[in-house]
């Protein structure tokens, strides 16, 4: 659809869509790691807010190559060889991007002790 607008001239619209959609990727991506933590043995507290869950106050993390964490996409690539999403739809673009743009990758660890954190690169 998005495409299909672009291809009409109307980029706002086109851009609306792209925009829906790589939320609903992103909280879809949040759902799955909720319930990867309910079958792993470890739920969120029932008490957990929203505003808890968005600031990651939950037990282990969800990272994405190009997140500050692990800032080379080009590792991309290596998880792509592993996983293959090629077979639904999804590949690499030579900047090592996702395509189509809405496309969502993520390693989960559960460790009690994981966390988010920045590296440097040099």
């Amino acid at each position: 659809m998005a495409e299909q607008a672009k291809r009409d001239g109307d980029y706002l619209y086109s851009h609306l869509i792209q925009a829906a959609a790589l939320e609903i990727a992103e909280g879809f991506a949040e759902r799955v790691h909720q319930l990867m933590r309910d079958k792993m043995g470890f739920p969120d507290s029932p008490d957990m807010t929203m505003d808890e869950r968005f600031a990651a106050k939950y037990q282990g993390v969800r990272v994405s190559f190009g997140y500050p964490a692990c800032p080379n996409l080009e590792d991309q690539e290596k998880l792509f060889s592993l996983i293959k999403p090629e077979k639904i739809g999804i590949s690499l673009t030579e900047g090592f991007m996702m395509e189509p743009e809405a496309s969502v990758t993520a390693m989960v660890f559960a460790h009690p002790e994981g966390r988010y954190f920045n590296v440097l690169a040099k």
